[in-house]
């Protein structure tokens, strides 16, 4: 019968490599599922940030129905020079003397809002009664999209563009809208004389994304709102 074989020297250093090797293997394992779920955190909250923004955000509705954002009444207007769907530009300081509603509007995929402008101009005499001098529309969208739906609607109340979102950003009129920040939502802002804001109305937050607003209320919250 022969003698029992013990493992050697080189039978236990192989041993050793081949558990180390196998430690290696579970450490490298182990950081690239770490890495993997750090891809997947940073893709999630991407995609979440924007909506927890939309749907959580600090301003609550009144009881007319709209929130008022910042920079609201009694804050100076941030200015602008846009340009125009009738050519050119148009520059809010220019305007100084005179009231202005500024409509920031969703754009080209929302035809509620150019059905808006329709029955604001349709409403004119009512809109002047209120005390406006001037209506303007801003939306982010390129110039001459602008200029083109503008005909096709036959509207004639200035459509200015902020496609970079500036002046949107500035007013932060995009903060109300349901396709993210990246186009204005419908928010109406009242532009004083002397450049202040007299009243605001950010109609097209959640949950009611709302985008159409009868003029008669318009005008209403604008008369029970308006600071003088």
């Amino acid at each position: 019968m022969g003698a029992d074989t013990q493992p050697g020297p080189k039978d236990a250093r192989r041993a050793r490599l081949a558990a180390e090797r196998e430690r290696e293997r579970h450490r490298q394992h182990s950081r690239r599922r770490l890495r993997n779920i750090a891809v997947i955190v940073t893709i999630l909250f991407a995609v979440v940030a924007p909506l927890y923004a939309v749907f959580h955000k600090s301003e609550q509705p009144t009881a007319a129905g709209y929130e008022v954002g910042n920079p609201g009444p009694g804050q100076a207007a941030p200015g602008f020079s846009l340009a125009s769907s009738a050519g050119g530009k148009v520059n809010l300081a220019a305007s100084r003397g005179k009231t202005v509603l500024l409509y920031f509007q969703e754009g080209l995929t929302c035809q509620p809002c150019w059905d808006q402008i329709r029955d604001l101009e349709k409403s004119s005499d009512k809109i002047k009664a209120a005390g406006v001098d001037k209506v303007l529309s801003i939306t982010t969208d390129p110039s001459n999209l602008v200029a083109r739906k503008v005909k096709d609607e036959k509207l004639t109340t200035p459509v200015l563009s902020d496609p970079d979102l500036e002046i949107s950003k500035a007013y932060r009129t995009n903060e109300y809208g349901m396709m993210g920040t990246s186009r204005d939502g419908h928010s109406f802002v009242l532009v004083g004389p002397d450049g202040k804001i007299r009243w605001r109305a950010d109609y097209g937050g959640a949950p009611k994304y709302t985008m159409y607003v009868p003029v008669d209320k318009l005008l209403a919250d604008l008369k029970s709102g308006r600071q003088a």
